[in-house]
């Protein structure tokens, strides 16, 4: 019998054990919680607190980089004046729905996940925990099992950001710091800062520093496409003046999925088109005489990588202003005072930031065993962009990399639950995805297609391989994963059922 209530503080076996606090893994609670009210449940967390990116990542200016209205839950509205929130906001919104839906008491912090172990004689994952007691700093393992993992720990090392081998670091005389370990002592008033990096977090930081900064310099191998927004959304704050604030919310959240998918698609049929509209935003936002064909102008398509959303122009701002300054070029060598760069001229720093970007991992950095044979991803294939063939009572969450992270991340939680209450109809303890006959030969796919970003292509080789055909894709298409994921069938033919421990006995 499953407790309605919820895990009491020593429970040690729970119907689901969600892996995160952050927004899949809250999200991943509220939908178990409402979807699955007779199924137990607690979330581990490694921190000392919620959040996952948004409490890890504290470095000036930390903001979203896609609009609240889809990087917020399609469950609670997102009521704030600006669509393009700060770290504080979001984690302001996440402490809200934590209160509201009643989750704080199933959220066990301090638990970092290093170990999961699946018993198909027992139909249960054994997980191994390493519990770190703020009071004392000690160190204890704790072993809980479950019937149902739910990993919900994000695509990336949360011990350490990707920094390149730099020659002459050790040489600089001034603080090295990357955005993923930014100290809170750190001043940088009046000082000369290069950030090298032009993703989301360098054009973040670089408006950021230069409000206070002497100047800042963005140092990057080569440009990036950036498109600039309002942080307010004009038509969602118009909206929750006339309609109830669920109405408005859902009406504008539509309206932005369908751009983000409608701009995507232009992307990949008509590059030159999209292209030319970015360029000619940036040419707006810096100036005719602004050289943008050497320092914002890429060498590949729009949506080859990720575009950076530069809110308000903040950055062309910046620039204008004479705080802040692009400069594209390669790195030959760390010096005493800055970085000499391959054509032989010198940048003098006071401070250097690596927004280089990050470390990847496949599901937490943590193992798996299942019965006994330890699991290596990379050789498994993705089921419906959220699960892996042969591996039981399994479901991840990754979201996308051309749109909100959390509108996989709720059409996921959705499935879980559907996938619990279809096992707990037919009796059910064991759920696998099983390649079918004429699946066997399918060509091997990368997990994300099209998509050369440095910091996936680094690791691409160590997750699972997507197939050519239904349910063996991760298409990274929220339309398509909407028909595939929300409407599709659970008993597919794809995904088995059995109860081996019931098998078992009666065999006895």
């Amino acid at each position: 019998m499953v407790d309605p209530v919820g895990p009491s503080v020593d429970r040690t076996h729970l119907d689901v054990l969600i892996v995160g606090a952050g927004i899949s893994g809250i999200s991943g609670a509220v939908h178990l919680k409402e979807r699955c009210p007779d199924r137990s449940f607690a979330v581990l967390e490694g921190r000392s607190d919620i959040g996952g990116t948004w409490d890890l990542f504290r470095y000036p200016g930390v903001r979203s980089d896609s609009d609240m209205h889809t990087l917020g839950y399609r469950f609670k509205p997102w009521r704030h004046e600006k669509s393009i929130a700060d770290g504080p906001s979001i984690m302001e919104y996440l402490r809200e729905t934590i209160a509201e839906y009643d989750l704080a008491r199933h959220i066990r912090f301090g638990h970092r996940v290093v170990r999961a172990e699946w018993s198909s004689t027992q139909s249960c994952w054994t997980v191994t925990a390493r519990h770190s007691d703020p009071s004392t700093g000690a160190f204890d393992e704790v072993v809980l099992t479950c019937g149902f993992l739910f990993m919900c720990s994000g695509y990336y090392s949360y011990h350490e950001g990707y920094t390149p081998d730099f020659a002459g670091q050790e040489r600089f005389q001034g603080p090295i710091v990357h955005p993923q370990e930014w100290p809170e002592d750190l001043t940088y008033n009046g000082r000369r800062i290069v950030v090298i990096g032009s993703g989301a977090t360098a054009m973040t930081l670089v408006p950021a520093l230069a409000q206070t900064a002497g100047h800042v310099i963005m140092l990057q191998r080569s440009p990036t496409y950036v498109v600039a927004r309002p942080s307010f959304d004009v038509v969602a704050n118009r909206l929750r003046k006339i309609l109830p604030d669920r109405w408005a919310y859902a009406i504008t959240r539509r309206k932005n999925v369908f751009r983000q998918g409608l701009v995507y698609r232009k992307t990949r049929t008509n590059p030159d088109k999209i292209r030319d509209l970015l360029l000619s935003g940036v040419r707006a936002g810096l100036g005719t005489d602004y050289d943008v064909d050497s320092h914002f102008t890429p060498t590949y398509d729009p949506w080859d990588q990720r575009l950076c959303l530069i809110p308000d122009g903040d950055l062309f701002k910046a620039i204008r202003s004479g705080r802040a300054s692009v400069i594209t070029a390669h790195i030959d060598t760390f010096t005493e005072h800055g970085i000499r760069l391959q054509d032989g001229s010198e940048i003098n720093a006071d401070i250097i930031v690596t927004a280089t970007g990050l470390n990847l991992v496949t599901l937490g950095e943590m193992d798996f065993i299942v019965d006994d044979v330890p699991v290596d991803f990379a050789r498994t294939w993705t089921y419906r962009g959220l699960a892996y063939s042969g591996i039981p009572n399994l479901v991840s969450t990754f979201g996308y990399v051309n749109a909100s992270w959390t509108l996989k991340a709720d059409l996921t939680s959705e499935y879980v639950c559907r996938l619990l209450r279809h096992m707990a109809a037919i009796g059910a303890t064991r759920c696998i995805p099983q390649l079918r006959p004429e699946d066997a030969e399918m060509p091997k796919r990368k997990w994300i297609e099209n998509f050369p970003a440095g910091y996936m292509e680094r690791t691409m080789h160590l997750l699972p391989r997507q197939g050519d055909r239904s349910p063996w894709l991760n298409p990274q298409d929220y339309r398509r994963d909407v028909k595939m994921i929300r409407r599709g069938a659970i008993d597919d033919g794809v995904m088995t059922f059995d109860a081996p421990e019931l098998t078992a006995a009666s065999a006895v």
